[in-house]
């Protein structure tokens, strides 16, 4: 491999790269809607122009999937009515979604939107999300996570788990 194509790849960000930072994001922007009341498309922009991939406070912030960060964000915000009760499902009773913490819940929305939309495998979503929990909350919520995600996964994509 010549110099200038290794140098290439360093500066590139590798696909999966770019899309864990879009579901970071994306988780982000739905925490920051939740608890700001930031109408969509401001949180979008603001995220597309300020922290996607830029550098805030000295911190470089990944290049970031911005089809799927739009994907995710726009998605949970127009299928909250059916997500929320999927979710709240798998929770304890008497605990619902709404008296869980907003990072965990943002977490989870996004999570269970993409597995109600069957793409990528179930098994990704869940470890994606796991990773972007682990960015933010503490053990045992990151253990929740693993535990309402896989849930969802065998309800909503039993065909991905038969015979596994």
């Amino acid at each position: 491999m010549s110099d200038q194509a290794r140098d290439t790849d360093k500066s590139a960000p590798q696909k999966p790269m770019k899309k864990s930072a879009a579901r970071l994001g994306a988780v982000q922007a739905l925490y920051q809607m939740d608890m700001a009341a930031t109408p969509l498309n401001d949180v979008l922009a603001e995220f597309e122009s300020h922290w996607l991939g830029q550098e805030v406070e000295g911190i470089e912030f990944p290049e970031a999937d911005r089809r799927l960060f739009r994907s995710v964000v726009e998605g949970v915000l127009n299928a909250q009515r059916q997500i929320d009760p999927l979710v709240d499902g798998t929770l304890t009773k008497g605990w619902p979604l709404k008296r869980v913490e907003a990072v965990l819940r943002a977490v989870l929305r996004a999570g269970a939107f993409e597995l109600m939309a069957k793409d990528p495998p179930a098994r990704v979503v869940i470890t994606e999300y796991v990773n972007v929990a682990g960015a933010f909350l503490d053990r045992d919520e990151t253990g929740m996570v693993n535990a309402v995600l896989d849930a969802l996964a065998h309800e909503l994509r039993p065909d991905e788990f038969r015979g596994a």
